[in-house]
């Protein structure tokens, strides 16, 4: 005989152990405090803990018998243990114990299954049934406790999307392969949800749906960077060579619904708006203009000028979103869901539908539109002498861009006087401790052939200047009204910088950079308070309502003040800015990544040639560079044969650049 009977844990002990989720049957050759060296079926040699094993047998073998007899055995032992297994009904013995719903031990367990007397095989296919059965028990080695119904359709929910999983690893790992050796992958019913899977690990990695399936289908295929994803994607036609990838992360949409759409075309025709049927002050013969950009279609402000006396009326007119958008309505739900339009080189994502956004909303020349008037007398110094808010009707006369304003400045009598009333407003601001920080802004073109186009702007050019001080001017009279009325809104401020390196207005690059970098972050709250960048004492946003959510509500404000609507309470005004804030970041970024993303794009064809540098900071392993032609800053690692220091004017060579990974690598020219 083979078996003989012997005390268990002692050398010769039949035993199994759970390894790689099978039982595996083995003797033990040695035993020294509680570890275990023993012999599998396999002829393997295995050290192990005593709590490892799952079943402990009292039968033995003969260790003198040679170590393929052993085996023989085991393998024997093995096979009598599986056909003893096959007749235990799992099922049944839970309807059978469930109701008492006690646990149960091996002996007695044992005993339920076989009519026989019980030996240490019997024991063993108890313990094997139960391993490929998980469902209706809990089980140690030596105590078995029926699951209650919950807990067996959780386990039955939890087997089926374990197979679901292993499926998808499979079929997804295979398919990937297909692809990436240019194979067409076709229409197994095994894919889908795996691009949704694989898409999902590339944008959000350890954040992403399912990022362990992920791994696995990448590491079936052979994949050991997800990086290489993005051209698979591109290949399948799932995104664009260029896509924004930004916008699928934040959940941004694209486009408006089919009944968003629709509800716009309906209110634009329902809207017939006339002098006779208004309340409104009625500005119409006025000669309003609105200055824009070129690409611009949404204009949501104009400026007026009058002569009195020695004095000068300006006319700022904004329009008034508020006439057509209703508070709680599906255009209102939809702005506040959206927060913000979006711009970027390659396209804009509007707030509102294009219907109101270029249209109804728009203060279109020729079309009378219903708008929040600030009505400023100034004297010949920007000196504010009287201001008037109000609802009023206007009709603009010239739709002018930035370019057309730079020409007229010289020769136009009333732009001039403007641009000079401007300057005298910032010196006002500058004076009261204001930071004028005046950096170029790039400008990113896309024709339709793909072809990138970069120009640099002059935000000091007398267009821009002009717009940018007469806006502040309107936001900072809005925001003393709304204080003077005791009406809460979205007031803007900012604490003093952390340090002062701009005086006034002849700053140079380089400290401008570094100037911005000190500024304290602005901060949102729902009474005014000093913002020390403009050096105004109270200030809100209100001149875009067509485009932020921000400003539509802090002009619903001004609003309510004119008697147009109920106001937000100061709760209310505190949720919006609690849930806008930081997606109003989120675009910013969003914004500002995209535009370095194109300038990226254009540099990658101008590698190996020579840009003129600015030394921004030196930091331990790297120096800090800004790029003054695309105003693009990136680092450049230490040089040992060169020591620079900031303010630097340097030479560098555009090493390598890639857009969608947003690197550039540049070195001493």
């Amino acid at each position: 005989e083979r078996l003989i009977p012997c005390p268990a844990m002692e050398p010769g002990n039949i035993v199994e152990f759970i390894d790689r989720q099978r039982i595996t049957c083995a003797v033990i050759l040695e035993v020294k405090n509680k570890k275990l060296r023993i012999l599998t079926g396999n002829k393997r040699e295995v050290n192990l803990s005593e709590s490892r094993l799952s079943h402990i047998s009292n039968d033995c073998l003969n260790l003198t018998s040679g170590r393929d007899s052993m085996v023989e055995s085991l393998k024997e032992t093995a096979d009598r243990r599986i056909l003893l297994m096959h007749q235990i009904d799992v099922k049944e013995l839970w309807e059978v114990l469930c109701p008492e719903g006690v646990t149960v031990d091996l002996s007695t367990m044992t005993g339920l299954c076989f009519s026989e007397a019980a030996t240490g095989d019997h024991e063993s296919a108890v313990i094997r049934a139960f391993f490929n059965d998980r469902i209706y028990f809990k089980f140690s080695r030596d105590s078995f406790t029926p699951n209650s119904e919950k807990q067996i359709e959780k386990i039955i929910t939890q087997k089926k999307e374990t197979e679901r999983k292993e499926r998808l690893i499979k079929e997804g790992g295979d398919w990937l392969k297909k692809v990436l050796k240019n194979v067409k992958p076709g229409n197994d019913k095994g894919t889908p949800g795996i691009i949704e899977i694989l898409t999902s690990y590339y944008l959000f990695e350890k954040d992403s749906t399912d990022p362990s399936l992920a791994k696995a289908i990448l590491s079936g295929a052979g994949v050991d960077r997800h990086d290489k994803l993005f051209g698979l994607f591109v290949k399948l036609g799932v995104w664009d060579q260029n896509e924004n990838l930004d916008l699928i992360r934040f959940e941004i949409p694209a486009s408006f619904s089919h009944d968003i759409n629709a509800r716009a075309k309906t209110l634009v025709s329902g809207h017939g708006i006339t002098i006779e049927d208004t309340n409104r002050k009625d500005l119409t013969q006025l000669p309003v203009m609105t200055i824009d950009g070129e690409e611009t279609l949404d204009y949501d402000d104009a400026m007026s000028i009058e002569k009195e006396g020695n004095d000068y009326r300006i006319g700022i007119h904004i329009v008034d979103v508020g006439h057509f958008v209703k508070k709680g309505d599906l255009f209102d739900r939809e702005a506040l869901s959206r927060v913000s339009s979006i711009y970027t080189p390659d396209r804009k994502i509007s707030m509102l539908p294009t219907d109101l956004s270029e249209n109804l909303c728009s203060l279109i020349a020729g079309q009378i539109r219903p708008a929040i008037t600030i009505s400023i007398l100034l004297n010949a110094f920007a000196k504010v002498k009287d201001v008037d808010i109000f609802p009023s009707l206007i009709k603009v006369k010239h739709q002018l861009t930035y370019t057309e304003i730079d020409q007229m400045v010289k020769d136009d009598e009333n732009i001039k006087t403007l641009h000079a009333l401007a300057g005298h407003f910032r010196s006002f601001r500058l004076n009261s401790g204001a930071i004028q920080i005046t950096l170029p802004e790039i400008g990113i073109v896309i024709d339709d052939d793909a072809t990138i186009i970069i120009n640099r702007y002059d935000r000091e050019s007398p267009g821009r200047m002009m717009v940018a001080e007469m806006m502040i001017l309107a936001n900072w009279l809005m925001a003393r009204f709304l204080t003077e009325n005791d009406t809460p809104a979205i007031f803007r401020s900012q604490p003093p910088p952390k340090n002062r390196l701009v005086k006034d207005e002849n700053g140079t690059l380089f400290e401008y950079c570094v100037q911005r970098k000190m500024l304290s972050r602005g901060i949102l709250d729902h009474k005014p308070e000093h913002h020390s960048g403009l050096g105004l004492n109270a200030y809100i946003t209100a001149t875009s309502p067509i485009r932020k959510f921000f400003d539509l509500a802090t002009q619903r404000q001004v609003r309510s003040v004119l008697g147009l609507e109920k106001s937000y309470t100061k709760d209310e005004i505190d949720y919006f800015i609690q849930i806008l804030e930081q997606p109003m970041r989120d675009i910013g970024r969003i914004q500002f990544m995209r535009k370095r993303y194109w300038i990226l794009k254009y540099l990658e064809k101008k590698i190996g040639s020579v840009e003129e540098a600015i030394v921004l900071d030196k930091k331990r392993n790297n120096y800090v560079i800004l790029l003054p032609e695309y105003m693009l800053e990136c680092t450049m690692p230490l040089s040992g044969g060169v020591n620079l220091k900031p303010k630097d004017f340097i030479h560098v060579k555009i090493q390598h650049v890639n857009a969608r990974n947003g690197v550039i690598s540049i070195y001493v020219g």
